[in-house]
């Protein structure tokens, strides 16, 4: 397969960040706002989905985040199955340092938010919300002023993401999964199986993968495990292949199918709903909690140091290679970057703090997007004023 889905992705996600921005813009000005009781009454109204012998009810902020958010995962598993099988990730000499720098980028947070909250009074698992990067704000934010750099940080950043992703993805499993219910994990278990399967089929209608990945969706809801997980390990049942020669693969096809409506319908209203929150009774005392400055200097601090060392480290113990043509100055940009946690940030901030009180609640989503704002201006400022020695210094070689 000649062509790169991850790669053709790269203008959807940067488009698709400026739309995230804005629904997260939306949320926070509505919570703030004489439309407060509505928005809260919105994303907090009960709903109830009955098929058969299937019943639940829930909030609509846990249908996003359970329900569609699972879709998310799903796009996300099928992007780390291909770069680990034909892309960036399958290439050892270029994983070592990306790898290094996504566990250096998620251990450095995870650490700077247990030493504000190493008195266990934070929930469990929370030190986990600091370790995630958004790839749609990263790659939005880097699109903004890529002008003139090299197409190596994309790249990296966008192989970084990945594996930052799938960590991510191994912490939710680990630490947000209770409760196991056995017969629905079983239930989920066939069904991926059955998945799988279909894979073999060549001609199997499209139409069984829906139907397959719904029943693993409604078996794993009940079964204790986060939905998201379920979404990775469906996407790793989708064959890489195509279903006929000459034919694109059945994994492109589903990725470059369902990205538009991830990047531009589940992820902004996942935004929608999970960014707003009140700043009414917000003062220096909560944005000096230490949940606040846990996640803030996490994701700000940790993540920049954790990548920005972790390649330093790995190029000068010959591990790797750093971007090809990029400067230091534009691999600290980049590694800044990497701290706009946004929306993964928020999702494991709902799970980690579900039964949580408000102002716990609040202080984490103040935390989160104060730190993705940060990292985000201060990156873009790095890599404008890296780009903008890079041209001076073309214009005085070409002079």
């Amino acid at each position: 397969m000649s062509r790169r889905p991850t790669l053709e992705f790269l203008k959807t996600e940067a488009a698709a960040g400026l739309i995230l921005a804005t629904a997260a813009a939306a949320a926070l000005i509505l919570a703030n706002s004489s439309a407060a009781p509505d928005y809260f009454g919105f994303i907090h109204a009960p709903f109830t989905v009955r098929i058969g012998a299937f019943e639940e009810t829930a909030e609509v902020l846990d249908w996003v985040k359970h329900g569609l958010m699972a879709v998310f995962f799903f796009v996300v598993g099928m992007e780390i199955k291909f770069e680990v099988l034909k892309g960036e990730l399958s290439n050892p000499r270029r994983l070592a340092v990306p790898l290094l720098a996504a566990l250096a980028g998620m251990a450095a947070p995870a650490a700077i938010y247990l030493l504000f909250n190493h008195s266990g009074s934070s929930p469990h698992g929370a030190w986990a919300v600091p370790t995630a990067t958004d790839i749609a704000f990263a790659l939005a934010a880097l699109a903004a002023v890529s002008k003139g750099l090299p197409a190596s940080l994309r790249i990296f950043l966008l192989t970084l993401a990945i594996a930052d992703d799938l960590g991510a993805v191994g912490l939710i499993a680990v630490l947000f999964s209770q409760d196991l219910h056995m017969r629905a994990l079983a239930g989920a278990a066939a069904s991926l199986i059955v998945m799988a399967a279909l894979g073999r089929w060549r001609n199997a209608p499209f139409l069984f993968y829906a139907v397959g990945f719904a029943l693993a969706w409604a078996f794993t809801l009940k079964s204790g495990v986060s939905t998201s997980v379920m979404g990775v390990l469906a996407a790793f049942t989708v064959p890489i292949g195509p279903r006929r020669r000459g034919q694109d693969s059945v994994l492109h096809f589903f990725m470059e199918s369902l990205h538009p409506y991830v990047a531009y319908g589940i992820l902004p209203l996942f935004a929608f709903v999970a960014a707003g929150f009140s700043f009414r009774g917000i003062d220096g005392g909560h944005l000096m909690a230490p949940l606040t400055l846990g996640i803030l200097l996490g994701l700000f601090i940790g993540k920049q140091a954790g990548v920005f060392f972790a390649v330093l480290l790995a190029v000068t113990l010959g591990l790797g290679r750093k971007p090809t043509g990029a400067t230091w100055l534009e691999v600290w940009g980049l590694s800044l970057l990497c701290g706009v946690g946004f929306t993964m940030s928020l999702f494991i901030a709902a799970l980690a703090f579900p039964d949580a009180d408000i102002q716990q609640q609040n202080q984490a989503r103040l935390g989160v997007v104060l730190a993705s704002v940060l990292s985000a201006g201060a990156g873009m400022a790095v890599l404008a004023v890296a780009g903008a020695i890079r041209a001076r210094r073309e214009a005085e070689s070409a002079g």
